[in-house]
């Protein structure tokens, strides 16, 4: 079974770093010319499927989005995913899940599992009730061959209330989610499955990621103050790994599938000149 790390690997090699979100809220619905409701959700999504799939290594649906809607919100984004996955695109699930025992496990089971109708290749998680209780979803990420991306240095105003905080052995709060998960990529043949979500935004932190071997997800640019140029400065010489990712700043081109796309390749060619 081929591992996450490997085919995103493979995919930004061709394509090109990067992610781009879906996020359909209702801001952008409205620019686009669509009701706040579910057949808007739909043909917003499925119109961005449809523009970028064959174009960029990643799309990223934010659940939330979808979930606002109910269960006609769910059955949309079960269609979105599935229309991603069959177009070839590597599909990481923005939910940002976090609990414990049991609970963890049902969330795992519910994106990570192959039989569910939510199964992505990919999915963002909370480590604020500890890094071990994830432990569920690096578990079945291995077993089926899919990623785990985790919250370490976030560009909101409140994280570094938290992810600042200095720990009894010295360290910051994220550095020792960062060191946690290095630990779970030792011995990766190439690019691990389990990254970091990194704010675009945050500059320069002192944090040291270069041991983490994982693909380093990089929100926030774009439409939301964050620029190319600037990741050099929190990345270093993990800059290889990271993965861009955009979303007003390419959504808000639509409805119009050509200037989406246009759009993608304006964020795709600022992103190749920094990552290569």
């Amino acid at each position: 079974m081929e591992s996450f790390g490997s085919r995103l690997r493979a995919a930004t090699d061709a394509k090109g770093p990067l992610c781009v979100g879906i996020d359909p809220h209702p801001a952008l619905l409205a620019q686009w010319g669509l009701e706040d409701d579910v057949a808007g959700l739909e043909r917003f999504a499925f119109t961005v499927v449809e523009a970028l799939a064959d174009r960029v290594a990643v799309l990223k649906p934010q659940s939330a989005f979808f979930e606002r809607f109910g269960s006609r919100g769910i059955a949309v984004l079960e269609s979105t995913i599935r229309q991603s996955r069959q177009a070839g695109v590597q599909v990481l699930l923005d939910v940002k899940r976090g609990d414990i025992g049991s609970t963890m496990a049902a969330y795992a089971s519910a994106y990570l599992d192959p039989d569910s109708a939510l199964s992505v290749d990919a999915i963002t998680v909370s480590p604020y009730l500890g890094v071990g209780s994830l432990a569920p979803a690096f578990d079945l990420a291995t077993a089926h061959g899919a990623g785990v991306f985790v919250l370490a240095l976030t560009s909101n105003p409140e994280g570094p209330e938290v992810q600042h905080a200095v720990t009894a052995d010295g360290r910051t709060v994220a550095q020792t989610v960062i060191d946690e998960i290095s630990q779970l990529n030792g011995g990766a043949d190439g690019l691990g499955s389990f990254g970091l979500v990194v704010g675009a935004t945050i500059g320069e932190t002192g944090h040291d990621l270069s041991k983490v071997n994982g693909p380093l997800l990089a929100p926030g640019l774009g439409a939301q103050g964050g620029d190319p140029a600037g990741l050099r400065a929190i990345f270093g010489e993990s800059l290889r790994n990271v993965l861009p990712s955009y979303s007003r700043e390419v959504l808000s081109a639509g409805p119009d599938v050509a200037a989406l796309q246009a759009a993608a390749d304006r964020a795709q060619a600022a992103c190749r000149a920094v990552i290569g």
